[in-house]
């Protein structure tokens, strides 16, 4: 008997041909975005001077040579104009930023600071109560009657199972063997950014405002891409306290001002009213002492030490705050030591947080506050 012959038709080997990498040339987008990163640091730094802005440009540019003869900056001004981010006037032929500027300054600010965030769907705020919701927390325990079949960790509950009945090819998968993440409540959150604009934030040779103001476009940022059901308000107190828009946020300057840190907690506290929410808070950004007060139509101020009667009155309204449930966090850039006493008894009276902060780290700790702030009851 004759068997017929077989043969086997083994499908070709497959794998990877690794050769040398050779990089794209770098073409005018790539020059165009270089460029602008820098430009928009320039733009936060110079308060929304454009022409400043760009003569800065061009002298980074003639010490470094961010430019060469294939783009030149003439043809990054044009870019500019073309792409929507400036706008010149047809009078004067001057220049200014746009929408479309404020924005990719705020995203930007945000990269620096706090990294790439992945864009959120509904955003909002987990509370440590476990309960029925969206996003899973990092706590875990056993199956009950009525847990969701979402609910159960997989990879948990079968290596339970392993550990329980031992390896074999029968897998035998208990109720007592799974367990569930538990998943959180949510909550809106109310905060006011309050940033001082004294004079004393651009004094002794260091630029502090525009930290400050990074991190609060950082902020605004972080909370329109991950939790937009939250409300942000900024105010600004120098010798009187005010709200500003966030798209003001580049163009934010210091003055001549002292520091009436009472204005600014009034006008927060008033701004907090207004928000029907659970949960309401003050974040504070200065570097100096109290030193002024409005009364009536005259300003009383003390820039000599730390004066009784305005340190009082800001002591009464963190108490205030503290009785409408308010915590005030302050971020304190400077390290006098009389200023870190103040601090120290503001925060005991309000019962908030205080932390004293190189400008460096300030919207790393800004940030972990305000995910920690939230975690409060409904």
């Amino acid at each position: 008997v004759t068997h017929p012959r077989t043969t086997s038709h083994q499908p070709p080997m497959l794998g990877y041909r690794f050769t040398q990498f050779t990089p794209p040339p770098a073409g005018p987008d790539k020059g165009f975005e270089q460029l602008l990163k820098v430009f928009l640091q320039l733009v936060t730094i110079t308060s929304g001077d454009v022409q400043e802005a760009l003569s800065w440009l061009n002298e980074v540019d003639r010490q470094y040579g961010l430019t060469d003869d294939e783009y030149g900056m003439g043809d990054f001004i044009e870019d500019l104009k073309k792409r929507g981010y400036l706008e010149e006037n047809p009078q004067d032929g001057s220049l200014k930023v746009t929408g479309k500027s404020e924005g990719e300054i705020r995203r930007s600010a945000l990269e620096e600071i706090f990294g790439k965030l992945k864009k959120s769907g509904r955003g909002n705020h987990p509370t440590p109560h476990p309960g029925l919701g969206e996003e899973a927390s990092t706590d875990q325990r056993e199956f009950q009657f009525g847990d969701s079949i979402d609910q159960i960790a997989m990879t948990e509950s079968l290596r339970n199972a392993q550990l329980n009945h031992g390896l074999s090819s029968d897998l035998l998968l208990t109720e007592a063997d799974l367990e569930v993440r538990d998943t959180e409540h949510r909550s809106q959150t109310a905060t006011v950014l309050m940033i001082d604009i004294s004079h004393s934030m651009i004094l002794y040779g260091e630029d502090r405002i525009t930290p400050a103001k990074k991190v609060a476009m950082a902020l605004a940022e972080l909370i329109k891409q991950k939790y937009p059901r939250d409300f942000l308000d900024i105010c600004v107190f120098g010798n009187d306290a005010w709200p500003i828009e966030v798209k003001d946020l580049p163009y934010l300057q210091v003055g001549p001002y002292h520091t009436n840190t009472v204005a600014g907690l009034e006008l927060a506290l008033d701004l907090l009213r207004k928000r029907k929410v659970a949960n309401k808070q003050i974040f504070m950004i200065t570097d100096g002492k109290p030193t002024c007060l409005k009364e009536g139509l005259r300003y009383y101020k003390n820039s000599f030490g730390l004066d009784r009667k305005v340190i009082n009155k800001t002591l009464n309204l963190a108490a205030q705050a503290r009785r409408l449930r308010v915590p005030i966090t302050t971020f304190m850039i400077a390290q006098d030591p009389y200023l870190r006493q103040f601090v120290k008894e503001f925060t005991e009276v309000n019962q908030g947080r205080a932390y004293y902060s190189s400008l460096q780290g300030l919207g790393h700790l800004i940030f972990e506050d305000y995910k920690q702030n939230r975690r409060k009851s409904l």
